[in-house]
C-alpha cells in the first residue's frame, strides 16, 4: 500500500514539475519578445527618451497634456535632445517615448509573470527542493537585470548622448543568461533525457562559448552603430579586411573601441559559428542518433542559417528596424536551439 502511495506522489510531483516547466517556457517567450522590443527601441534611438527611473510610478505614462509637457521638458534638458534631436516636436517625442515605455513596461510585466506564479507554486508546495535554488537564482538575476537596464541608460544621459556599448553588451548578455537558465530548466522538466543519448558535450561547449562571444560583439556593433559602415558582403567595401582595423593604439583597444574592427570580428565570429554548426550537422548526418537528438540537430542547422541570413540582410539594407529586430531575436532562438541539442546530448 505504501508503495502505491509513493508511486502516486511521484506522478503528482512529475505533473507539478511539468506545470512549472510550461510556465518557464512561457516566461522564455515573453523574454524573447522583450529582447526584440529592446532591439527596436535601440534602433529607433528611443532608449534615452525617459530620463529617470521610477520602478513603481513609472508604470503609468503621461495621461494628459500637462503631463506630456512635463515629460517632454525633462527630455529637452537631456544631451540627446540638445545635441541630436534639437527642435523635435512633441508628437515626434511621443513616438520614441512609447518605444521606451513599452520596453520598460514589458520588463516589469515579465518580473510579475515570474515572481507571482513562483510565490503561488511555492506556497502550494509545488516547488520541490531541487528547484528552489535555481528558481530563486533566476529571480535574483531578473532583479539585477532591472538595475542593469537603468545603469545602461544612465551612460547616455551625460555629455555623449549614446549608451555605453559595454553596458549594452552586459544588458543583453544578462538577458540571455536568464533565458538560458529558464529554458534549460524547462527542458529538464518537460523533456527527460534519453538514457542512451550520444554525448556531444565538447563540441557544444565550444559552440556555446563561440555563440556567446559572437553575441557580445554583436552588441558592440549595435552600441557603436558599426552596422552602418561597410554595408557590403562578403567584402568590406573593396577590401576583405577594411583599412583602419588597427587604427587605435595600443592594438588591443581596436577590439573594444574601434567600430571597423568590431564589425570585422563580428563577421568572422558569425561565419565561424555557421561553419561549426553545419560541420557538426554534416559530421553527424549518418550517425544513428536518437530521434529527439536528430530533431534538435536539424533545428540548430536551420536556425544558424536563418540567423546568418538575417545578419547579412540587415547589413546590406543598412540596418532597417524590422530586420535588426528580427536579427536580435534570432540570436535568442539560436541560443535556444543550441541548448536544446545540448540537453538531448547528455545521457540521463
Amino acid at each position: 500500500m505504501s508503495a502505491i502511495f509513493m508511486a502516486q506522489d511521484g506522478l503528482l510531483r512529475s505533473a507539478d514539475e511539468r506545470v512549472i516547466g510550461r510556465w518557464l517556457l512561457f516566461c522564455c517567450g515573453v523574454l524573447l519578445a522583450l529582447v526584440m522590443l529592446g532591439g527596436a527601441t535601440r534602433l529607433t534611438e528611443s532608449g534615452l527618451s525617459i530620463v529617470d527611473w521610477k520602478p513603481v510610478t513609472g508604470v503609468l505614462p503621461p495621461l494628459d497634456d500637462a503631463a506630456w509637457q512635463t515629460e517632454f521638458a525633462r527630455y529637452q534638458s537631456s544631451p540627446q535632445y540638445t545635441k541630436v534631436n534639437h527642435g523635435m516636436s512633441l508628437a515626434e517625442f511621443k513616438t520614441i517615448f512609447w518605444y521606451e515605455w513599452g520596453h520598460r513596461l514589458l520588463a516589469r510585466l515579465l518580473g510579475l509573470i515570474f515572481a507571482l506564479p513562483l510565490l503561488w507554486y511555492w506556497l502550494r508546495g509545488t516547488v520541490t527542493p531541487r528547484l528552489r535554488w535555481p528558481l530563486i537564482g533566476i529571480l535574483c538575476l531578473g532583479a539585477a537585470q532591472g538595475y542593469m537596464g537603468w545603469f545602461m541608460v544612465k551612460s547616455g544621459l551625460v555629455d555623449i548622448p549614446r549608451v555605453s556599448h559595454f553596458r549594452l553588451a552586459a544588458h543583453l548578455s544578462l538577458a540571455l543568461v536568464i533565458f538560458a537558465a529558464m529554458f534549460a530548466l524547462a527542458l529538464k522538466l518537460l523533456w527527460p533525457r534519453h538514457a542512451q543519448a550520444r554525448p556531444l558535450t565538447g563540441a557544444l561547449r565550444a559552440l556555446i562559448g563561440l555563440l556567446a562571444l559572437t553575441i557580445i560583439f554583436g552588441a558592440f556593433v549595435a552600441g557603436m552603430r558599426a552596422g552602418l559602415m561597410f554595408n557590403t558582403f562578403p567584402m568590406m567595401g573593396e577590401h576583405w579586411i577594411a583599412p583602419g582595423v588597427l587604427a587605435f593604439e595600443p592594438w588591443w583597444r581596436n577590439f573594444l573601441e574601434n567600430p571597423v574592427m568590431v564589425q570585422f570580428v563580428h563577421r568572422c565570429l558569425a561565419l565561424t559559428t555557421l561553419v561549426l554548426c553545419l560541420g557538426l550537422w554534416w559530421h553527424l548526418r549518418a550517425v544513428d542518433l536518437e530521434r529527439s537528438q536528430r530533431l534538435a540537430l536539424n533545428a540548430l542547422a536551420a536556425m544558424v542559417l536563418v540567423q546568418v541570413g538575417l545578419g547579412i540582410a540587415t547589413l546590406l539594407l543598412h540596418v532597417p528596424v524590422w530586420l535588426g529586430t528580427l536579427h536580435q531575436g534570432g540570436a535568442v532562438l539560436l541560443l535556444g536551439a543550441t541548448l536544446m541539442l545540448r540537453h538531448r546530448s547528455l545521457a540521463a
